[in-house]
């Protein structure tokens, strides 16, 4: 789905950029849509294409790591989708290879783009709640059941809720606030189905200066809609934004950003304030901004154009700090303490 839904939509908008081959090894589903694309039965023919610049891995958790490994060393620029890998060895390797090279390499936290997100970050840097003292982010679903595939099997490396919708919400906090002094995390298992025994449930807490944390939450269970995204607590006021970003909907009902409505949230999906500035209390709707995913594609092609990792908006480094808060949350729950970095 990943590669269909994101990837190739936003590949195809964007003025930087040419789909040129997919690999799909037991079909050819893709020429369906894009009729002139190359179908490959394998990342070796890929690789081996001396025509193709970037490399856009989608595949299971697992493979992340080896893939944009092999890429690299064929000279191919890399996305990988989230999670940029397992463990916080490989993702450093990575980024090893990167500068050594002087390759793109990038994870899709695509993201960084929501709306909503959006519009909380220009809330927060223009400081319109005053010091802001708290940060809670939720990426919740309701699914009391498993559903098919490999991310919630029990043998799959990176299954689970830490591994997946973790991987987007640490992202953004480490994007806002930098990397923690502290990690608190309670990861389990709250659905005890008999098929899976995953991780489907995390709360964890980054620790910052002058007592600032980021709550970062996601649930299999949260059947009471709509669901809660953000709420911001600051000196002056607060901020709460409901509902889910619009783009994953539209990507999958076949809008793309060149349409008008791409990424435009309609208002009764706006968040609410409460806060006062230079002395005046206000209460009421934030328009949320428009939501823009094609900003990832287009900021690698142009790196990739300039030559120029230092241009690029999401760094492997930021891959690696994102695998290693992961392994920071599962440690603190396993061990039940608090994780100074």
């Amino acid at each position: 789905m990943s590669a269909r839904v994101f990837h190739c939509p936003l590949v195809t908008s964007s003025p930087y950029m040419h789909l040129a081959a997919v690999v799909e090894r037991n079909s050819s589903k893709s020429k369906d849509i894009y009729h002139w694309v190359n179908v490959y039965k394998s990342t070796e023919e890929l690789f081996n294409d001396k025509d193709i610049d970037l490399v856009v891995i989608t595949t299971p958790n697992g493979s992340h790591y080896s893939l944009a490994l092999e890429a690299m060393k064929k000279g191919k620029n890399v996305v990988v989708e989230k999670p940029f890998t397992i463990t916080s060895e490989e993702a450093a390797e990575l980024v090893k290879v990167a500068k050594e090279t002087g390759l793109i390499c990038s994870v899709y936290q695509n993201r960084r783009w929501d709306g909503d997100f959006l519009t909380a970050k220009k809330l927060i840097k223009t400081e319109q709640l005053g010091r802001l003292v708290e940060f809670e982010s939720h990426f919740d679903r309701f699914r009391n059941f498993v559903k098919a595939g490999w991310r919630e099997q029990n043998d799959a490396p990176g299954s689970g809720m830490l591994y997946d919708l973790g991987a987007h919400l640490i992202d953004q906090a480490l994007d806002l606030f930098g990397m923690p002094e502290t990690v608190y995390a309670t990861v389990s298992n709250q659905r005890q189905l008999k098929e899976t025994d995953i991780a489907d449930n995390f709360t964890i807490i980054l620790g910052y200066k002058n007592s600032f944390q980021a709550i970062l939450r996601s649930s299999m269970l949260a059947r009471q809609t709509p669901v809660l995204r953000f709420n911001l607590r600051g000196m002056n006021g607060g901020y709460r934004k409901e509902f889910l970003d619009v783009q994953e909907d539209q990507l999958k009902s076949g809008l793309v950003p060149s349409d008008a409505a791409y990424g435009v949230e309609s208002s009764d999906r706006y968040g609410s304030i409460n806060t006062e500035i230079q002395g005046v209390h206000i209460i009421g709707q934030v328009e949320t901004e428009k939501g823009d995913y094609l900003s990832f594609y287009n900021n690698v092609a142009q790196s990739i154009l300039k030559k120029d990792p230092s241009n690029l908006i999401v760094k492997p480094e930021d891959g690696y700090n994102c695998i290693r808060i992961i392994e920071l949350a599962q440690q603190s729950s396993d061990e039940g303490k608090v994780i100074s970095l």
